[in-house]
């Protein structure tokens, strides 16, 4: 079982970024199959750098059909957010985990109950893609004080206003969005992608991840030419939905961060 971390987000992808790897990020639909906690920490062992949980929603706007496909599969199966939360709660992770869903659950669950139940169950960030940045200052505070952090979004359209102010109020990390539309595999990834990194990057330190249209080995090592690393999940989530084991899910992941290694290290 892998060794439980309490260290931040930002902390610790600051320092593996520090040690010269580029960062993989892969997600995994709360309630998928009936091991996909086992799955988690697989993919941790497998060389994952952080987790994202997605926590379902009926409504999930910002992902395309193999997500949404993942997300109806847990809803049918019973998965609610707190049910979520549990399932992680007295398991160790041996890597920071990041809860993704909608803030409609997260306003009907209760800012400091949510994040007092997040923290308990080994997350460590948020992403609420449907959360202005102007309207997150009640969450951030509650997230705040149990430890976690609000990671923001930018997008290839985002003013240099704007992201100037992303980059200043985003925490663990910079969600590099590498094209317009929903989330999904692509064959390749779009080179909006590394001209967003490349801005995020020129104004501050914060880690820059792309997300979006990374579908294995190649396409997360292109993407990580200039930015510090991906978050696969559509890739990863057809798999499962296809019947993958865990062990297959953690091999796939597993060949991402040996292709990352052979091309930065």
């Amino acid at each position: 079982m892998s060794t439980a971390t309490t260290t931040s987000l930002e902390t610790h992808l600051g320092e593996r970024l520090a040690a010269g790897r580029k960062l993989l990020l892969p997600y995994v639909t709360a309630g998928i199959t009936d091991d996909w906690v086992d799955l988690v920490e697989a993919i941790i062992d497998a060389g994952a750098d952080a987790v994202e949980i997605g926590i379902p929603f009926s409504d999930p706007a910002m992902d395309g059909t193999t997500i949404q496909e993942a997300s109806v599969v847990a809803l049918e199966r019973g998965m609610t957010p707190a049910q979520a939360l549990t399932d992680l709660r007295g398991r160790e992770h041996g890597a920071p985990l990041i809860a993704m869903t909608y803030y409609n659950l997260v306003f009907r669950y209760g800012h400091e109950r949510f994040a007092s139940d997040a923290a308990a169950a080994g997350v460590r960030a948020t992403i609420l893609p449907d959360l202005p940045m102007e309207l997150a200052g009640d969450w951030a505070e509650a997230a705040s004080a149990e430890g976690i952090e609000n990671i923001l979004l930018a997008a290839p359209v985002t003013s240099d206003t704007r992201l100037e102010k992303v980059v200043a109020n985003t925490a663990g990390f910079v969600y590099v969005v590498s094209t317009m539309g929903t989330t999904g595999e692509r064959s390749e990834v779009d080179d909006a992608a590394t001209v967003l990194a490349t801005r995020v990057k020129a104004l501050g330190t914060k880690p820059a991840i792309v997300g979006f249209g990374i579908s294995g080995p190649e396409t997360a090592v292109a993407a990580s030419r200039v930015a510090d690393g991906v978050i696969v999940a559509s890739a990863l989530m057809r798999k499962v939905l296809d019947g993958a084991s865990v062990a297959e899910a953690a091999s796939f992941v597993a060949d991402m961060r040996a292709a990352l290694d052979a091309a930065y290290s």
